[in-house]
């Protein structure tokens, strides 16, 4: 089977339904107004997580900020901003470092410009609205380089049953079907309107006709999210299993099932090294210090949004040698040193195991 080795941030267009893409063989080297074009999913991805029509909500509030967001100079309103930190970046309710906290951006975070004003800019960041300093934030070039190298590309099945087929074409063979609403990694696409999807670790291939492709770019979260995610962290610590497992058990089996769902098809290398970019997380500093908390943090880990990871936990059948990548993981084995991130080999620099690049 073919393998897909290029992971794009700005995809072309097939049809009008597909509202992110504006031309056939766009890239993400697309600069100035087109590449705002190209990112108008991600950055509806940063303003209303979990959005169905990107396209529509950066138009209404593009329509709210009274701006046209394709006319737009570098730096000014309605463009991307990243956060340029190693942790956390507070957002505060006005422009001074006395100002009340009102979110955080983390680590490979985005938003969209509101305002600027003497070295803060207010910006728009998932649910977050606040102001944050010029000295940790990226704009520009800058900004749309580190979004095109942290975000991703997801595909939303809009038909009620979806068949993923072992090539482009309707006379490939079919490994399996999708339901209506269930969303997947896009690796790839062509020009004759297929699309290359991650399918449990491997390549699988749908029809770009029915299903909706999004930008996403992780979005920040507000005090009050904040203070919810703790809660239910505390929450699932407290947890006990009165079957065969203790709360470290389940904890165990939680991260083991992220790891089938990520790297269930992959080497027992490759399935320790999904665990380790999950534990060195956890011990970061740049995202929630749980590993209930790294799995289902905002537009992470794509099985734990479409609910895969929570059907296998709940199953019960997850691989043994998951399990053990799992244990491993969280005693402090790393094969891939203190990298946080993976993805599907894409041909970037990083540490290769099987069809996985860590970096």
């Amino acid at each position: 089977m073919a393998k897909c080795r290029k992971l794009f941030a700005a995809l072309a267009g097939v049809t009008m339904s597909l509202l992110l893409f504006v031309e056939a063989g766009m890239t993400a080297q697309a600069s100035g107004t087109d590449y705002l074009d190209n990112m108008r999913g991600g950055i509806a991805s940063v303003l209303n997580p979990g959005s169905t029509n990107s396209a529509d909500v950066v138009s209404a509030t593009a329509r709210e900020l009274n701006i046209e967001l394709e006319t737009q100079e570098e730096e000014e309103i309605g463009n991307l901003v990243m956060a340029n930190v190693q942790n956390a970046l507070n957002v505060r309710s006005d422009a001074s470092e006395e100002a009340s906290k009102v979110g955080k951006l983390y680590k490979d975070c985005g938003g969209i410009v509101l305002e600027r004003r003497d070295g803060w800019t207010k910006l728009q960041s998932g649910n977050i609205v606040g102001w944050a300093s010029d000295e940790y934030l990226l704009f520009g070039e800058d900004a749309r380089a580190l979004a095109d190298d942290v975000g991703r590309t997801i595909a939303t099945v809009d038909t009620e049953t979806l068949r993923v087929r072992t090539a482009p074409g309707t006379d490939a063979g079919v490994l399996g079907l999708l339901p209506k609403g269930d969303i997947v990694e896009v690796l790839s696409k062509d020009d004759a309107g297929w699309v290359c999807i991650d399918y449990e670790g491997g390549d699988g291939y749908v029809s770009a006709e029915f299903v909706t492709l999004d930008f996403q770019i992780d979005a920040g979260e507000t005090m009050e999210e904040i203070r919810i995610r703790e809660e239910a962290e505390r929450e699932a610590k407290r947890h006990v299993n009165y079957g065969a497992y203790t709360t470290d058990a389940d904890t165990t089996l939680l991260l083991a099932a992220l790891i089938q769902c990520e790297a269930g098809g992959e080497s027992y290398e490759g399935q320790v090294a999904v665990g380790a970019v999950v534990m060195n997380r956890v011990r970061s500093g740049a995202y929630p210090n749980s590993i209930h908390g790294v799995i289902y943090a905002s537009g992470q880990f794509t099985p734990a949004l479409n609910g895969k990871v929570n059907a296998l936990y709940e199953s019960g059948r997850i691989k043994s040698s998951c399990i053990q990548a799992a244990e491993e993981a969280i005693s402090g084995v790393s094969n891939v040193g203190d990298v946080t991130h993976f993805r599907r080999n894409n041909g970037r620099d990083g540490i290769v195991i099987g069809n996985h690049v860590f970096y």
